[in-house]
């Protein structure tokens, strides 16, 4: 039996989505996100603060962003994310839409929407597109996974972790300061 042909969606149709209804991009499928709940959103803001802190005292150029933020992961038409936290350290990859190009360090908070999506699909889409770090943050199984594509290791935490960044020398989150 032959299989349906379809059109693979564009970034057009994103923008073309109504008002208030958010999705991503990824190789011309499109996965509709739903709104986020107060712990990811309690989550996304701590990290996003400590992150933006850390930054700022040193006095580094890279960029914290959080969602919604596009990334249009590749040049094509059919890869356009919003991770919940981007880390852009070439800024010549922002534009006014928003990163042109991977981001160097990208952090997904899991919700049961997104669980597939983010273990698995974007894992390997981050990796190929150039994601330096990738961080998937689960509190509901109550783990940190982070994934150091350059250096080729990988790690699993818990909420009672301190968890080193790799893209930072001096740079630990210490997961068990939130307050869920």
């Amino acid at each position: 039996m032959a299989l349906p042909v379809t059109t693979p969606y564009t970034i057009a149709d994103i923008y073309a989505l109504p008002d208030g209804q958010r999705a991503e991009l990824i190789d011309g499928q499109m996965y509709m996100m739903a709104p986020p709940d107060r712990n990811h959103q309690k989550i996304a803001s701590e990290l996003s603060t400590s992150i933006s802190s850390y930054i700022k005292s040193k006095g580094g150029s890279c960029e914290p962003y959080f969602a919604p933020f596009a990334v249009f992961l590749s040049e094509d038409n059919k890869n356009y994310v919003e991770p919940d936290i981007s880390v852009v350290c070439d800024t010549s990859k922002l534009t006014d839409k928003g990163c042109s190009g991977a981001p160097d360090w990208v952090i997904e908070i899991v919700s049961p929407s997104s669980r597939k999506t983010d273990y698995f699909i974007k894992l390997f889409k981050y990796r190929s597109a150039g994601v330096r770090e990738y961080w998937i943050v689960d509190p509901d199984k109550n783990r940190i996974m982070v994934y150091n594509f350059e250096s080729e290791e990988s790690g699993e935490y818990t909420f009672s972790d301190t968890v080193k960044a790799g893209i930072y020398r001096d740079l630990e989150i210490d997961f068990a300061t939130i307050h869920l």
